[in-house]
């Protein structure tokens, strides 16, 4: 081979990467302009404070009356506040920054793969969220009133707000993942990893595992270890019920017929 043919072979391989790379690039610029778009809304109206109010409130309704989270760092009244902006931002722009993902991969996938991925992401980005709603509004409630219930009367509780924020991060992740437990389930079958009838098999064990990762995950107490796992039980029925509808809608031509290349006639 000539060094002008080898020359004429990177040529043609080297031009659609570093078109890959270019149209990544302004994928990434574009997502990035939407988080910071959202995050000017957001300091605008309500602003960094009342957003971090906001997501204070199922604590500070159930401390003493006239008790307030406190800052033991010099910066925290401001450093805190803003992370929760960012964290804010992030996801309001989230279907932004998944549709630039989305518009990025789809060129490169069969129409059959196509209808495999855009719903995953489409109902993992809900389930996510809903995971986060179910916390907030339902969990927080429950656990913040329970634990308060314990706590002795000799002692006001005054939590520190950078842990209070990373108390609700580690919450927020956690049952986050845990809505996502029927995607991984019809991934699981989809991709013929595990069989439907394994997946049901393996019920009695997965029940036993969510109430581990339950009692990892949360603070020791049964309201939000039952919170937790019981959702998780429940979601990994529906993914056993979604996985048989998602595999009979999402099969490629070819899958209609497994027959083994060693058994064709050359």
């Amino acid at each position: 081979m000539t060094d002008s043919t080898k020359d004429d072979e990177l040529a043609g391989t080297e031009q659609p990467f570093v078109q890959h790379l270019v149209e990544l690039r302004d994928r990434l610029v574009k997502a990035m302009i939407g988080i910071a778009v959202a995050a000017v809304l957001l300091s605008i109206f309500p602003g960094p404070a009342a957003l971090y109010d906001l997501l204070a409130a199922p604590l500070v309704a159930h401390l003493p009356k006239g008790a307030t989270l406190i800052a033991t760092s010099v910066i925290s009244p401001f450093m805190v506040p803003l992370k929760v902006l960012m964290m804010a931002a992030f996801l309001l722009a989230l279907p932004v920054v998944l549709w630039q993902v989305w518009a990025f991969v789809a060129p490169g996938l069969y129409s059959h793969e196509k209808k495999l991925v855009l719903p995953l992401v489409v109902s993992s980005t809900l389930l996510f969220f809903v995971g986060v709603a179910f916390c907030y509004f339902f969990v927080f409630g429950q656990v913040f009133s329970f634990i308060q219930s314990f706590a002795p009367k000799s002692i006001t509780a005054t939590p520190d707000i950078e842990a209070y924020l990373s108390f609700v991060l580690t919450m927020f992740i956690a049952f986050g993942l845990a809505f996502e437990v029927p995607i991984v389930v019809v991934v699981l079958a989809r991709m013929r990893i595990v069989s439907i009838q394994k997946l049901k098999d393996f019920r009695g064990y997965f029940v036993v595992l969510a109430f581990i990762i339950a009692a990892i995950v949360t603070p020791p107490d049964v309201v939000s270890q039952l919170a937790l796992a019981i959702p998780m039980c429940l979601l990994y029925e529906v993914g056993i019920w979604a996985a048989k509808l998602f595999i009979k809608h999402t099969q490629a031509p070819a899958e209609e017929e497994d027959k083994p290349v060693s058994s064709m006639s050359p």
